[in-house]
């Protein structure tokens, strides 16, 4: 068996380790940010062999900031990654299934990056036009959002936590029609049947957010989506 063919099975072998079976599932390359747009492109990096949004004293985040995948919408998927993030407190997300707007900002779902509590690993309602603003689902419970917006939920016996700072965390959303399933460092902590007549996304961009507020540091490296 030649290397080729070695290095080959290698790759394979990593791949379905981490659920995806074709390199063409990687959209991020590690080097740079092909591929990857935002309204403002200062905040935006590749440090350590991630995707980096940081906002300093000197190039304060005065509004949210999206880097947009140029892939092309998504529907039903998903999507593996890691996240590191520091400062402002670990305020960030995962926008998927949304708009962008002129202005640079998202509309639509988030999947929510925070220090702890309710918002970390939820599913959040990024600045839409129903009531604005909203988390629909929180770390730790799954919840059925009806035809006419009734809401019931039910808790899980484990929520998502964050590892450390400056360790890696693993981030795995899986999107399928109106069901929604949010899994952080191998815990399920969020799950969404979104059945709301005009107001559920079942197609949009792909983004990563850099918060606005106090400088902060997010990182996103190895990628991978899985179209379904």
């Amino acid at each position: 068996m030649n290397t080729a063919t070695l290095s080959t099975i290698s790759l394979v072998i990593s791949l379905c380790s981490i659920g995806l079976a074709s390199a063409e599932d990687l959209i991020f390359d590690g080097e740079s940010l092909k591929g990857w747009k935002a309204l403002n492109m200062s905040y935006w990096s590749v440090e350590d062999g991630a995707i980096t949004g940081e906002s300093t004293l000197e190039n304060p985040c005065t509004s949210n900031q999206f880097l947009v995948w140029q892939g092309g919408d998504v529907a039903d998927f998903e999507l593996k990654l890691r996240f590191r993030v520091t400062g402002n407190g670990c305020n960030s997300g995962i926008q998927f299934r949304s708009k962008i707007r002129p202005d640079g900002l998202a509309v639509g779902y988030q999947a929510d990056i925070y220090e702890s509590g309710p918002y970390l690993g939820g599913v959040c309602d990024e600045i839409h036009t129903r009531k604005g603003h909203e988390l629909l689902t929180r770390n730790g419970q799954k919840t059925v959002i009806n035809a006419s917006g009734k809401r019931t939920t039910t808790d899980f016996e484990l929520n998502a936590t964050m590892k450390p700072p400056g360790e890696w965390n693993d981030y795995h959303i899986t999107a399928k029609g109106q069901h929604i399933i949010l899994r952080i460092n191998g815990v399920k902590c969020s799950e969404l049947i979104d059945q709301e007549k005009e107001h559920f996304d079942l197609k949009g961009i792909l983004g990563l957010q850099l918060r606005s507020g106090k400088p902060m540091k997010v990182q996103f490296k190895d990628i991978f989506l899985k179209r379904l």
